[in-house]
């Protein structure tokens, strides 16, 4: 899929401050008088909503299998791409998302234990062969994100430690596989520092663009 302008996806595990730090590059990134689209997953579409309210907030009779919820953050992500990324890139925006596909692969893959290979052949067709230029990744201990994130009722939150460990690890996976256009950035640091390096990177991405 041909593109005028750039996507970059903030990933992390629980509590990294990817909304905060992605907030906060969208400003900066308006200030260098760039057209900016900030966007999220799930949930960012009419049909994200309700999908969104059964992946993150089920009641745990109502929640969806392993396989099912694959595919809900699928269909999420099918309809994300062509109702709200592929407009703005094709407009020259620089789409900043709150999770893309390497959250798919880091959770269903390494945490729920679904074939990676099947889980990243979905993907790809669902994105329509759509891939970030950056992928920023913010990194934390487990246990410090989820002490971050105590008292949100996302139901990923309750998954127990070993099944963060896994879906971090996959993340650390991803990355190393892909030096290029992933940067890691260590989420522990004060605010301003990671803002900086997160800056650092869009820019450097975007340099030219």
């Amino acid at each position: 899929m041909s593109t005028a302008g750039r996507l970059i996806a903030f990933e992390g595990p629980e509590g990294a401050g990817k909304s905060t730090q992605m907030a906060r590059a969208a400003t900066a990134l308006r200030g260098d008088g760039r057209l900016v689209e900030a966007t999220f997953e799930p949930g960012a579409t009419a049909l994200g909503i309700g999908l969104r309210e059964t992946l993150l907030h089920a009641r745990a009779a109502a929640a969806p299998a392993p396989l099912a919820e694959l595919f809900l953050y699928l269909a999420d992500r099918a309809q994300h791409v062509r109702q709200v990324i592929a407009p703005a890139l094709a407009a020259g925006a620089v789409v900043l998302t709150d999770r893309f596909s390497a959250s798919t692969i880091a959770y269903q893959g390494y945490g729920r234990g679904l074939d990676l290979e099947r889980v990243t052949q979905a993907d790809a067709w669902a994105r329509d062969g759509m891939t970030p230029r950056l992928t920023v990744l913010l990194d934390l201990p487990v246990r410090v994100g989820l002490a971050r994130a105590h008292g949100d009722d996302d139901r990923f939150h309750a998954e127990d430690v070993a099944f963060h460990e896994r879906v971090r690890g996959g993340f650390h996976r991803l990355a190393a596989a892909d030096p290029e256009t992933w940067r890691v950035i260590d989420a522990t640091q004060p605010a301003d520092a990671v803002h900086a390096q997160v800056m650092a990177a869009l820019r450097d991405a975007l340099e030219g663009a």
